[in-house]
């Protein structure tokens, strides 16, 4: 069943090399209209995003509009049109590429789940990452995406929020969240820096977004500067600790960060929200009214798409 609230730990970080996929890529760059039928078919990734800025460059903050796209298809271009989506009950690990009868961590096998460090608990609680303890199931892994900069950040999906992200997973992680606003705060050397920092200010404001609040519109406008401020303040003695701990050099207070407000393609948001799942619902079908998230909004509920992540699905145009 899904939780009615996201944690606000990093996405994990897998290749997907393993989980084969195939869409008519000739959709993608072309003008014209995206044409009845299958328009996908294959194992479900993420939806890949790009932010396409909007106004002048003259540093204030910046509205940007989101650009989905799932292996080459635009999904922008399929707001308005009748979908059909079909589960047809094949599941493929997102790790090694073995068929698994259940996804766990949304898109791994058991044996994958227990030994991947992808998987680990302390990707969901990143202040526990024990790679400097060279206790890490993958060190590679660990090198590769948790020994690197990061970010907490603020963000406003359903209110604010605190969250950390590897500094190439900005803007994603946000968008990935949902957030119409988003600011980052400090930059840390590593995972578990940021994971410390997250749990001082957590004590204040919550690392949880409400999925469902989220869903049903456009959040209002916060000053994510001005609760920057108040948060550092308030939680500088607990910082300091931090920097006296772990060197002067683990973390730096971003004071002059632009927020970045973020436009979703959304023509309307339901008043109710009902989810689909896959597990129950084979077969989900209804007008495309937008994307939020990895959430694609139809006029008959919501499906979570990376929550599927490795399921064999169909994507037909049905109109």
């Amino acid at each position: 069943m899904q939780s009615d609230l996201f944690d606000s730990a990093e996405e994990n970080q897998v290749p997907t090399d393993a989980v084969p996929s195939v869409s008519d890529n000739s959709n993608a760059e072309s003008d014209h209209p995206i044409s009845v039928g299958t328009a996908f078919s294959g194992h479900l990734n993420k939806m890949r995003v790009k932010l396409s800025a909007q106004g002048n460059n003259s540093g204030q903050d910046k509205q940007n509009s989101v650009e989905y796209s799932l292996d080459g298809l635009s999904i922008n271009r399929l707001i308005g049109r009748s979908l059909k989506l079909t589960y047809k009950n094949h599941i493929k690990c997102i790790g090694c590429g073995a068929d698994t009868n259940k996804s766990f961590s949304q898109g791994f096998c058991y044996k994958c789940f227990t030994t991947k460090a992808a998987c680990d608990a302390c990707i969901m609680s990143p202040e526990k990452c024990h790679f400097d303890q060279n206790t890490c199931r993958e060190p590679g892994w660990g090198e590769q995406y948790c020994n690197q900069s990061h970010y907490v950040y603020l963000a406003n999906s359903s209110g604010v929020k605190v969250g950390i992200t590897r500094g190439t997973q900005v803007p994603t992680r946000w968008i990935d969240q949902g957030a119409s606003q988003a600011l980052p705060i400090v930059r840390t050397s590593n995972r578990h820096v940021s994971g410390l920092v997250e749990t001082v200010l957590k004590q204040h404001v919550t690392d949880k977004t409400n999925w469902r609040n989220m869903l049903k519109g456009k959040p209002e406008a916060l000053n994510l500067k001005e609760i920057r401020d108040r948060l550092l303040e308030e939680t500088k003695a607990e910082i300091e600790e931090i920097t006296n701990r772990y060197g002067i050099h683990c973390l730096q207070p971003l004071l002059h960060a632009e927020t970045v407000e973020i436009d979703f393609p959304v023509s309307s948001y339901p008043e109710k929200v009902t989810s689909f799942n896959f597990d129950k619902d084979p077969e989900v079908s209804g007008v495309l009214q937008g994307i939020k998230g990895q959430y694609l909004i139809l006029d008959t509920g919501v499906i979570n798409l990376r929550r599927f992540t490795g399921y064999d699905v169909d994507l037909e145009v049905l109109d």
